[in-house]
């Protein structure tokens, strides 16, 4: 039995995890530049943990999605992405008062502070990840999570698959 139009399971899931992804991103890009919701460092992290599962998803469509090692490196993305929902989320939750200071702009950092800086303020966050804003019920990371466990179901789906 095909799944979708594609000849098995596991390329059908690869093309899903390709197009959530791409929808994800382009809805991060909407955020970003039709409402002028300017990305924090952990909103930067999330995207690019997006993009590499949605790449290493691709590459399994372009050479074969029923490789194994693919769909575990999308999974391992998943969980990297997800790890830095879950950071923004605990920012978020603080008292006022425990809330890291906020930190300059991305594009100041990038012209003006060494990589390593840049990379650190990135991965750990500063004051401005803890901003909240509301999205159909649930916050920007809190999205950004749903999907992350989205593509790690589906990922896992094609693992399955794949090891038939």
């Amino acid at each position: 039995m095909s799944w979708l139009i594609f000849e098995d399971q596991a390329e059908g899931a690869a093309a899903l995890i390709v197009a959530g992804t791409g929808f994800l991103l382009a809805g991060a890009l909407v955020m970003e530049h039709i409402f002028m919701m300017d990305p924090c460092p952990l909103c930067l992290m999330q995207r690019l943990w997006f993009a590499i599962a949605g790449l290493l998803a691709l590459a399994a469509l372009i050479h074969s999605p029923r490789w194994g090692i693919s769909p575990l490196l999308t999974i391992l993305a998943a969980l990297i992405g997800g790890g830095f929902s879950i950071r923004q989320l605990w920012l978020q939750s603080l008292p006022a008062d425990q809330v890291p200071a906020c930190g300059p702009d991305m594009t100041y950092m990038l012209e003006n502070f060494p990589l390593a800086d840049v990379l650190a303020a990135m991965t750990r966050g500063t004051g401005d990840c803890a901003a909240v804003s509301w999205q159909f019920g649930l916050t920007i990371p809190g999205w950004a999570l749903v999907g992350f466990i989205g593509i790690i179901i589906v990922a896992g789906l094609q693992l399955r698959s794949a090891i038939r």
